[in-house]
């Protein structure tokens, strides 16, 4: 079986094959955009929207990736012509949904390290309008690099040396600005990326009238991505892939059907990036401050507040916990009946999302395990769950029962039973699991001496934890009500069993 490259275009060699392949003019568009990264986040998500927008006409742009290191894939784009197959599958409005896709928006892969020159010979293109990227949260941070490095040491750094590059080019004009889009999971990444590049501009002494022009002709738009893109998938899920399409691709992309690219921006934004109009996961408003609360509470935030109870339950999967009759439920009614009317967002939208990640929860073609989400799960506790509870018991005057539930699980799965190294691990059904979380120790602790059969020591125990600060940023315990309802499901738990308690109490 041959691999993927332009001739399969060409030659029309996919006769049969559930692919969508573009036509040959899309690989003749110019290079419109500059992305900073290979990984599959943007190959399944900004990539995605660039490609159809091309197909229909609205574009009119292809991607010149800068690859930070001669490893790796870039070798392989070159091989593949930039070409990549992607594959979307999942549930969407309770139907499954597969499909096959050549990605065309791809023109050619460089390599920072071997190929600067190159990579500043892209800022002379006046085509050239967008610059994106996603170099993981750790590559937006100010370093005292040298922008005049072959090539400058960090992100950051890179791109002040290719705007210094595409400035000179133009001599400073108007029309030369560029719209930068990091991808980069954290909050107000635009704007902080804004603040580190003219940090750097100033510490490596560059003129006052370059920092002038990226002050006032280069805009950096916040913006917040959400698509599951898992990394490459097994060997067997694969092999089955290029069965169906009919050629191999190193290069496969595997996504679920959601997609949203939310980007904080006015009409000019939008006359620049025409490719929104492509597709409806591509958001560009003055404040995309709703869709990141969403997402942290209602997808983040159902997460957290139910993998301690379905890890308990003796679950291993989110999809496991989506075909359990119980916990379906209670995931389910969780977000619908307390998440959704707790957060400060438009209810119909919030709503609407909360079907969309039900339906996420249940795609059977992505698995993710419940072990996983514990990771550091009181931060995760803190920053996506907490604001819901004090929202619902101010806007209701009462405790979010399966919320509390919820909560009880979360307590007892931060039950150590054994510390070694300063490695701390639980128990279920007499089997070790990993408590990996900064304050395993604090729990380790907490929990020591607590006579667990004695429900007046879970009383104590949940009133110290409830009402400390540090963990929470504020004293839960003057939530009335909260405490003393989590403690009731604590020590039922511990008496009953999760299963047993959880199947009481999740009623249909």
């Amino acid at each position: 079986m041959q691999s993927l490259t332009a001739d399969h275009l060409k030659n029309n060699t996919l006769p049969g094959s559930p692919v969508i392949v573009p036509d040959q003019s899309l690989l003749q568009l110019p290079e419109k955009v500059l992305q900073f990264g290979t990984g599959v986040l943007l190959r399944g998500l900004p990539d995605y929207f660039f490609d159809k927008a091309n197909r229909q006409g609205l574009f009119k742009g292809r991607v010149v990736v800068v690859k930070s290191t001669d490893s790796g894939s870039a070798d392989t784009f070159t091989a593949q012509q930039g070409l990549y197959t992607h594959c979307i599958r999942g549930i969407e409005k309770g139907k499954q949904v597969e499909e096959f896709i050549i990605n065309s928006s791809i023109s050619r892969t460089l390599s920072a390290k071997s190929q600067w020159a190159e990579v500043l010979a892209c800022a002379q293109n006046p085509e050239l309008q967008v610059i994106i990227s996603n170099t993981t949260e750790v590559g937006i941070q100010l370093t005292d690099d040298d922008s005049s490095l072959s090539p400058p040491e960090s992100f950051p750094g890179k791109l002040l040396a290719f705007l210094h590059a595409r400035y000179k080019a133009f001599k400073g004009s108007p029309e030369s600005g560029m719209i930068i889009i990091p991808c980069e999971l954290i909050v107000d990444n635009g704007k902080k990326l804004r603040e580190i590049v003219l940090k750097l501009a100033e510490q490596n002494k560059l003129p006052a009238d370059f920092i002038a022009w990226l002050t006032t002709h280069t805009t950096f738009c916040n913006s917040l991505v959400d698509r599951i893109v898992p990394g490459s998938p097994d060997k067997q899920t694969r092999e089955a892939i290029f069965q169906k399409v009919g050629y191999t691709d190193e290069l496969l992309t595997v996504s679920e059907v959601y997609r949203l690219w939310a980007i904080e921006g006015d009409d000019r934004i939008k006359e620049k990036l025409s490719f929104y109009q492509a597709d409806k996961g591509v958001i560009i408003e003055p404040d995309i401050t709703p869709y990141r609360e969403r997402k942290l509470r209602l997808l983040n935030g159902t997460h957290t507040i139910s993998v301690g109870l379905g890890y308990l339950y003796g679950l291993e999967t989110v999809g496991e916990c989506m075909n359990d009759e119980y916990l379906s439920r209670f995931i389910s009614q969780v977000m619908q009946q307390e998440v959704v009317p707790a957060v400060p967002v438009d209810e119909e939208s919030a709503r609407t999302f909360a079907e969309e990640v039900l339906d996420r929860f249940r795609n059977p073609f992505i698995v993710h395990p419940l072990i996983s989400i514990t990771l550091q799960y009181t931060s995760k506790m803190k920053m996506r769950n907490v604001q819901t509870l004090v929202n619902y018991h101010q806007n209701y005057g009462k405790v979010p029962r399966l919320f509390a539930l919820g909560f009880a699980a979360y307590l007892l799965f931060m039950k150590a039973v054994k510390e070694e190294n300063g490695k701390y691990s639980g128990e279920r059904n007499g089997k070790p699991y990993p408590i990996n979380d900064d304050f395993a120790a604090y729990f380790y602790k907490a929990w020591q001496g607590v006579d667990t059969s004695a429900k007046e020591a879970i009383e104590g125990f949940v009133k110290e934890v409830t009402a400390d600060t540090s963990l929470w940023g504020t004293n839960l315990q003057s939530l009335s009500g909260f405490a003393n309802t989590v403690s009731d499901y604590l020590y039922a738990m511990l008496q009953e069993g999760v299963k047993a308690v959880v199947q009481a109490q999740v009623k249909k």
